[in-house]
């Protein structure tokens, strides 16, 4: 009945030739990473022979969620999650930037995933934009992204690893096209890295750091808050937006009024954020939250969403 209906086997069979045409782009971005850091075939041979040997499985679950801020970042599908959030942030940014300013202000984005929300804060003007990623497979795709310097010009199918939610089948096995405009990069750094480590030697650097959906990724928050704090020259402003969703085992889990004291006592001051940030959470604190999607699939018949909060906070001491 299934293959008289809905020819099942052929779907499974296009699903399979759809995995192989994603596997070219990884391939692609394998061929381009080894490339750009200088590592022969033999090298890279001789690493998966030795990960074999001591029993290490791919890691699909990073490969898998790089190709989907692929999405996320640079392609048209991507635009309803830039809505929630990216106004918020850029809005925040320009209502606390110096307009007389002479040299640009230096902006950090830790945690920056594949860098679209540093390219467009690059694309205001009169911003000099650092990104930081700590995952390599982030930054394996980010190298790849970068090379690309025609719109669209690269696709995958990034749908057809779960068949959940899905109104037709055609919506699942689609072609997503990307970049949906060229990135930036030769003006936009990307610093690899532990963001806690990294940047030794550079604190009272930066004028602005925004952390977008990155601060609840910390194993130790104190540590995210003193590299923020040494970072940031002194007025510097930090712009927060995202969930509180701990994750890889943290030392320490903040409510929201437990951050906002910590952080205020680590020698910031809160103030109010931009109204596209949401609408206040804490009945005395400046922090606003707001409903933001992060879900990546335009067409899904599920919502996946957070109450994302958003914060300023000036260094002063």
């Amino acid at each position: 009945m299934l293959e008289r209906t809905v020819q099942y086997s052929q779907k499974l069979n296009e699903n399979d030739h759809l995995l192989d045409s994603n596997k070219e782009l990884q391939d692609k971005i394998v061929q381009h990473a080894m490339q750009y850091y200088g590592i022969d075939q033999a090298e890279l041979k001789e690493h998966v022979k030795s990960a074999e040997k001591e029993g290490k499985v791919p890691e699909k679950v990073s490969v898998g969620q790089a190709l989907k801020h692929l999405v996320r970042d640079w392609t048209a599908e991507g635009d309803a999650e830039h809505y929630d959030a990216f106004p918020c942030v850029i809005n925040t940014l320009l209502k606390f930037s110096n307009a007389s300013r002479i040299a640009p202000a230096k902006v950090l984005l830790p945690g920056s995933g594949l860098g679209r929300l540093g390219h467009d804060i690059h694309g205001l003007g009169g911003f000099e934009v650092s990104l930081n990623e700590y995952s390599m497979y982030m930054n394996v795709a980010y190298r790849y992204l970068e090379s690309l310097k025609a719109t669209n010009s690269a696709g995958l199918h990034p749908y057809i690893d779960g068949w959940s939610h899905h109104a037709t089948t055609s919506d699942m096995q689609r072609r997503v096209s990307f970049p949906d405009h060229p990135p930036a990069s030769r003006s936009v750094v990307l610093v690899e890295g532990d963001f806690t480590t990294v940047f030794k030697g550079r604190e009272g650097s930066f004028d602005y750091i925004v952390t977008l959906f990155f601060i609840d990724t910390a194993r130790n928050l104190l540590a995210y808050f003193d590299s923020i704090h040494k970072l940031l020259k002194p007025g510097g402003i930090w712009i927060n937006f995202g969930p509180l969703l701990y994750g890889s085992g943290p030392f320490v889990q903040l409510s929201l009024d437990e951050m906002v004291t910590v952080v205020e006592e680590w020698g910031f001051e809160f103030l109010d954020g931009d109204e596209s940030c949401g609408r206040p959470t804490l009945p005395t604190r400046k922090v606003r939250g707001k409903t933001a999607s992060y879900a990546f699939n335009a067409k899904d018949l599920s919502i996946n969403a957070y109450q994302a909060q958003s914060w300023v906070a000036r260094k002063v001491v």
